[in-house]
Order: structure tokens, then C-alpha cells, then sequence
């Protein structure tokens, strides 16, 4: 398969499940010290990754918990975030403006800052109070913070179950899940490569991935128009607009917000004929049990859309790293 190495991809899974040891030992501390709220703070992909993780938190804990845009903070600030507040950040560069700013204006008023900064040496990453550095699989490493502070809140009762199937199996499942789509994400592709725009719609922790895939992967990676709206949302606004040609995909996870979904699955043959839903059922997921499948539903459908990214951008030819104007200019 073009752009897939699988020893690669088993590494880089596995890898991010080791840092679990190193994560619980910051999220212990953290909570022995104590603490009022938990922030996930961001922009662009990693606000998006913020959305999923909050998502994935609200339904099991009373913890008080929220999400921050990074541009925003700079703007309108945030009562809320105090010397009393955890921040939990992300960023692949340690380079974006908008995070250098804002981890700036976090430290002004004195909130403790736990980083995955993948390059460990930019100046970002030195800003942080608690430093993680490892490539890549951002989702991974932020569900399994928020999981070992609802872990010691005791509010996941099935923790050492989840991770051990996940220590186990993840890698192979998500694998198997690559070669699996492979063909129809070639079909996809041949079919979508030029849409004029394009429609994306999910739910539960899928939907800021959704968000993301619409704007950080169509739209500044293959420079595609596309928009994401959640499921919830469908019947309020976006179902007058379908016909018969819009271009609407539809990503059906396993986890509490699925009968979300469902409702636009069995809506859309009624109005459209260009749809595609992708639904994590589909796929075997060997070793994982049936309760624990929605809580890697968000990184079987990533893995998806990855393998309809690289045929997408073989066949318009241009490389997803390439930008008109990200970083070409100033802004």
C-alpha cells in the first residue's frame, strides 16, 4: 500500500501506550497536590483533539473540565483558568504563535501546564511545567490523561481492563483496520479527489475529528472546500441544502452519541445519492471486546481517512506537506 509502513505503525502505537507509565505518574501528582479544573488547550488539529477528549470526559465525570481556543485566550482570556487550573496542551512544531502566546499568558497567571510537545527542545516545550515528548498519535496520549484522572476520581471502574486490551491488541486492530479499507478509501478517493465541497458529519469523540479532518486535512492539506457538521446538528440547517450530487460523508462511531449518527444514516437514501458512511462496525477490531470498541472508534475511523488522504494526494499530485499560505506568510 502507497504511504504505509506497518512496523512503523505497530512502533508508533505501541510506543505512545508506554508513555501511560510516565502520564499516570504526572496525573497522580497533579492530583495528590490538588487542583479546582482541567483545561485542554489549543488550536487548529489540536483544539479539534481538545473537542474529542472533552467529549470523552463530560459523559463520565463531574470533574470540571473544558476546552480553550488558544486565539481566543489571547483575546477574550478565561476566569475560569486560575492558579488552581491544570492546562493540557499538544503541539507537533512547539512553534505555533497562537500556543507560544497563549502558554505565555498561562504562566502570567500561574496555571500548572502538562505538554506533549513532540520536539522537546523549542521554546515551547521549556515553557511547560511537565514535559512529554513523543511523535505523533496526539488522541492516544490525551485519552489516556483524561482516563487516569477520572481513573483516580473513581469514576472508571473498567481502566486496568481497557488498557490491557489496548496493550495487547490496539496495534494489530488498527493495522488490520489500514489493509482492511485500503480498497474502498482508493474508491473514495477516485470518486471525491475534486468535489466542489464536501459534507462531513459525526458525533461523540469522532466529532472533533471530524472537524478536523473537514478543516485541517481537506481544506489546508489537499486545499479542498469541506465543511463539519455534528450529527446533532443535520436536522437543523444542513438537510435543506443535500440533493441528489452533494458530496456528504457520514462517520458512525461505537460509542454513546452512535444513535446520533444512525438517524442521518437511515435519513440520507431519502435525499442524496452521493453519500458514504463509514462505520467503525464494519471492521473485525480483533481482541477488543464489544464494550471497549466505541473507546477506539475515533482512532479506527483516523486511520481510515489516512489511507483516503494518501490516495488523494497521489492522485491531484501535491503533497500534503506543501501550503499556499500556512507559515509562507504573514498573517
Amino acid at each position: 500500500m502507497i504511504k504505509f509502513d506497518e512496523e512503523k505503525m505497530r512502533a508508533n502505537i505501541n510506543g505512545a501506550l508506554a508513555l501511560r507509565e510516565e502520564i499516570n505518574e504526572i496525573v497522580d501528582e497533579l492530583c495528590e497536590r490538588g487542583f479546582d479544573n482541567l483545561c485542554w488547550f489549543g488550536i487548529g488539529g489540536t483544539y479539534a483533539s481538545s473537542m474529542q477528549v472533552f467529549t470523552h470526559m463530560k459523559e463520565k465525570t463531574a470533574m470540571d473540565v473544558f476546552y480553550e481556543s488558544a486565539a481566543e485566550y489571547l483575546t477574550t482570556g478565561n476566569k475560569r483558568i486560575t492558579n488552581r487550573t491544570v492546562v493540557i496542551i499538544s503541539s507537533v512544531t512547539g512553534s505555533t504563535e497562537e500556543m507560544v502566546k497563549g502558554v505565555a499568558k498561562l504562566k502570567e497567571v500561574g496555571a500548572t501546564i502538562v505538554g506533549f510537545i513532540d520536539v522537546g527542545t523549542t521554546p515551547l516545550a521549556q515553557q511547560v511545567d511537565y514535559l512529554i515528548s513523543y511523535p505523533e498519535q496526539e488522541q492516544l496520549k490525551f485519552f489516556m490523561t483524561a482516563d487516569r484522572f477520572m481513573y483516580n476520581r473513581g469514576e472508571f471502574d473498567n481502566y486496568e481492563e481497557v488498557y490491557s486490551e489496548l496493550n495487547k491488541y490496539l496495534a494489530d486492530a488498527l493495522i488490520k483496520v489500514a489493509y482492511d479499507s485500503d480498497e474502498a478509501a482508493l474508491a473514495f478517493a477516485q470518486k471525491h479527489y475534486n468535489d466542489e465541497n464536501h459534507y462531513f458529519i459525526g458525533a461523540g469523540s469522532q466529532w472533533g475529528a471530524t472537524y478536523s479532518h473537514a478543516m485541517c486535512y481537506w481544506e489546508e492539506q489537499h486545499w479542498l472546500p469541506a465543511r463539519a457538521v455534528h450529527s446533532s446538528d443535520f436536522f437543523h440547517g444542513m438537510f435543506e441544502i443535500v440533493t441528489r450530487d452533494t458530496a456528504v460523508t457520514l462517520f458512525v462511531s461505537e460509542d454513546s452519541q452512535r444513535s446520533l449518527s444512525e438517524r442521518v444514516a437511515n435519513f440520507l437514501p431519502k435525499i442524496c445519492g452521493n453519500y458514504t458512511i463509514i462505520d467503525t462496525k464494519d471492521y473485525e477490531l480483533a481482541g477488543i471486546s464489544e464494550q471497549n470498541r466505541g473507546y477506539i472508534s475515533h482512532l479506527v475511523i483516523r486511520v481510515i481517512n489516512d489511507r483516503i488522504d494518501a490516495h488523494i494526494e497521489k492522485i491531484n499530485r501535491h503533497p500534503m506537506d506543501i501550503r499556499r499560505y500556512y507559515r509562507q506568510l504573514d498573517y
